[in-house]
């Protein structure tokens, strides 16, 4: 019965030094340590042209067409998703120039489409027959979302 008692003192007081006892912290890493961080330098126009023949050869006319436009516009990218067909190639074929109103400042943004990025779209809007009224690009995984 002794033994009983002694090992139920044990017990309730190895509990209560749990409950009291402080946590020790993890020692965790930062993800961002380390590594550059703030604004980042642009392409170089050398990787620039590397990325754009590597998604001309794959035949990647939609991610040929979403990389080029940004660069012409210098728009972000939650802008550059929500540009409609129309913003950007109203007559069918797209034009020198495009208009877009930016989101988080409501300011128009005017700018000129290359020669290279007119035609990546144009293959783009023949390739999947977009309309007039429709998002530019469309979620890959689900075509209602942007």
């Amino acid at each position: 019965m002794r033994n009983a008692s002694v090992a139920a003192d044990v017990a309730v007081m190895t509990m209560q030094e749990q409950v009291n006892a402080t946590p020790v912290p993890h020692k965790r890493l930062p993800w961002n340590k380390g590594k550059l961080t703030g604004s980042k330098p642009p392409l170089r126009p050398k990787y620039v042209w590397s990325i754009r023949t590597k998604l001309q050869i794959e035949g990647r006319a939609r991610d040929l067409a979403m990389f080029n436009l940004p660069i012409d516009s210098k728009l972000r990218g939650c802008d550059v998703v929500a540009i409609r067909v129309e913003d950007v190639a109203a007559g069918g074929y797209t034009a020198d120039r495009a208009t877009v109103r930016q989101k988080n400042t409501g300011r128009p943004v005017r700018f000129e489409l290359s020669e290279q990025t007119r035609q990546a779209i144009n293959d783009y809007l023949k390739a999947v027959n977009k309309k007039l009224g429709e998002f530019l690009f469309v979620g890959r995984r689900d075509p209602q979302t942007t």
